[in-house]
């Protein structure tokens, strides 16, 4: 397993990390979230071995994971990051940025292996392209492919999925976690999207103010948001006496003690997103239909 045990970080004399303590067991899928800025990607980097640590240590299993003073290669063969720069020979095809890294003395079983993960990132039809020619989503496709292709115990990625249009994004995320899942590939995500983590973290990490301040299964955090940044991060919601609710979480009934007075409607799809005036603050309920501005409602608060 990863064993990182309170570090603390900073760049000169900035801390971006402190007292920061978690584990990841092998095959486990971890997902970190938190505001720009908040250390995401800086805890990345000092597990994959990029920045010397002055306070705490980083193992996997029984090996410490160590900065530039120590290696003159950053990384380790066990473990593969994939940032959002990619670093990708872009003059040679997708399958041969794939296979890089894979044997030549098993053609065989290389191209087997390169084909399997095209197909996971679903850029069979781009084997033979160069990959200068492809779109910033294909290339963040190529390296997460590229990354798999060693079979590494743990793979680091930093929003993995950010260049990736929604008509890809979906499937694929599935493709990347079944394919981890099903080979054991532990896994930490940095990510701004809950649906990164939604479905597919066994467990969630949130970072605000250099520290970790909450981690549990994504379902509990939904369940119990213990502060407005980690509601925020699902969705719209609202505060009503120091209490939070969610927008589905407020229901537009024909009575009720509680009235408001439509501002804005919005569409989001399966619904409307009503926003409402109550006690001189803006709330958001999620509705069936459209309302009109100025119309007067009562709502009800449903657990």
């Amino acid at each position: 397993m990863l064993q990182v045990k309170h570090i603390t970080f900073g760049y000169s004399k900035t801390q971006v990390l402190k007292a920061v303590d978690f584990k990841v067991k092998a095959g486990e899928n971890v997902a970190i979230i938190g505001e720009s800025g908040s250390g995401k990607s800086t805890l990345l980097k000092l597990i994959y071995g990029e920045h010397d640590l002055k306070e705490g240590r980083i193992f996997w299993k029984d090996e410490e994971i160590l900065g530039p003073k120590h290696n003159l290669v950053i990384g380790y063969d066990f473990m593969k990051y994939v940032t959002q720069e990619f670093d990708l020979m872009p003059y040679t095809s997708v399958e041969n940025n794939i296979g890089k890294h894979l044997s030549r003395f098993y053609p065989e079983e290389k191209q087997k292996r390169t084909d399997e993960l095209l197909k996971v990132v679903e850029l069979e039809a781009f084997a033979k392209t160069k990959v200068k020619n492809l779109s910033g989503g294909q290339k963040q496709r190529v390296a997460i492919a590229r990354a798999l292709a060693k079979q590494p115990e743990i793979l680091l990625l930093d929003e993995p999925f950010s260049h990736i249009d929604n008509f890809k994004k979906q499937s694929l995320r599935r493709n990347v976690f079944r394919h981890l899942k099903k080979n054991n590939i532990a896994c930490i995500v940095a990510t701004h999207d809950k649906n990164d983590v939604l479905g597919f973290a066994d467990e969630m990490i949130v970072l605000h103010n250099k520290e970790i301040i909450a981690k549990d299964a994504p379902q509990h955090l939904y369940k119990n948001p213990k502060t407005p940044l980690i509601a925020s991060f699902f969705g719209e919601f609202n505060i009503i006496d120091d209490k939070i609710y969610y927008a589905n979480q407020l229901k537009i009934v024909e009575q009720s003690d509680l009235k408001a007075v439509v501002k804005q409607s919005y569409f989001n799809g399966p619904c409307w997103l009503i926003e409402v005036k109550y006690n001189s603050e803006s709330l958001f309920i999620e509705h069936t239909i459209e309302l009109k501005k100025e119309d007067n409602i009562c709502f009800k608060i449903s657990n």
